[in-house]
């Protein structure tokens, strides 16, 4: 059965699949999550995303009641029962049932969900045409408030970005950091292209180390390709041969314009091709 929802222990099809109104996860957004994808009947960097899960839940001082393995064996048997061939996994762990107040500490146990349905960020043609993109005149949140690395429910600022992006007529937005650098996208990692090497900003801009930017990484690295992790403005963004977005829910999407500025000539640029292929071609073989 698709939309096939495991909580703490239990099964669930999408409309009974229901937490409490007292979970701080909903009050406060109190919690850490993991976006998975399945290819082909096999889970992709299962164990890179548990292990960062992980680390976020243990920045924030939440433990999680289960082991890795525990956790693994979970997510596999929820992918088995929904009978999903290519699928999304959402694994979210949040403070547990509280009260109205925000003290951690009265949250007895956390509460662990896992969610195997399917996702489509954009129609299949983006990957030809490229995604549209305008800057976002929300930042980043400032990294000294809660680190970046930590994937917590705390999305507000991104979709607030995203509704802006919308609201213009785009298909996705350019987030900066409080300091005017290139950050991200609403929740995809950006890449740029300038004479055959290619550009990302580095962990301490601010963003998000995705999953997907570290395996787009390591395939160019085995494609001969290089790669610089630096600081990047919307000028490098506007005078790039080619720019893309990677993330696990949208995977490697070109990107057409930024604020009206056409980036390339072609679409998708050449070395995005040989990145996307790559990765279409590694997901498949079940790495």
């Amino acid at each position: 059965m698709p939309d096939t929802v495991w909580i703490n222990g239990e099964y669930h099809a999408r409309d009974s699949a229901t937490i409490s109104v007292f979970d701080h996860g909903l009050l406060y957004g109190d919690g850490v999550f993991e976006g998975i994808r399945a290819y082909d009947g096999r889970i992709f960097r299962l164990e890179a995303h548990l292990r960062r899960l992980q680390d976020s839940a243990k920045a924030i001082a939440l433990p999680i009641p289960m082991t890795l393995d525990e956790l693994a064996t979970a997510c596999t048997e929820t992918f088995r029962r929904s009978e999903l061939r290519d699928a999304y996994f959402r694994v979210v762990v949040t403070r547990g049932i509280g009260d109205l107040g925000l003290n951690p500490m009265l949250c007895p146990s956390p509460t662990v969900i896992i969610i195997v349905a399917t996702i489509r960020l954009f129609p299949p043609e983006k990957l030809r045409e490229g995604v549209r993109l305008v800057t976002a005149a929300t930042p980043v949140p400032h990294r000294e408030a809660l680190s970046p690395r930590v994937k917590s429910l705390n999305y507000l600022p991104h979709v607030m970005a995203k509704l802006e992006g919308l609201t213009a007529g785009a298909d996705d937005v350019l987030m900066l950091d409080p300091s005017g650098s290139v950050a991200e996208g609403s929740g995809q990692n950006l890449f740029v292209v300038t004479e055959g090497v290619v550009r990302t900003p580095p962990p301490s801009a601010g963003i998000l180390r995705g999953v997907t930017r570290d395996v787009v990484l390591e395939i160019a690295a085995g494609l001969g390709i290089p790669v610089r992790e630096e600081l990047l403005n919307r000028y490098d963004v506007y005078t790039a041969e080619e720019a893309f977005l990677t993330g696990t829910a949208s995977e490697v999407v070109p990107v057409r314009s930024l604020d009206g500025r056409l980036i390339g000539e072609a679409l998708p640029g050449p070395v995005t091709a040989r990145l996307l292929e790559g990765f279409q071609a590694l997901v498949r073989a079940g790495n």
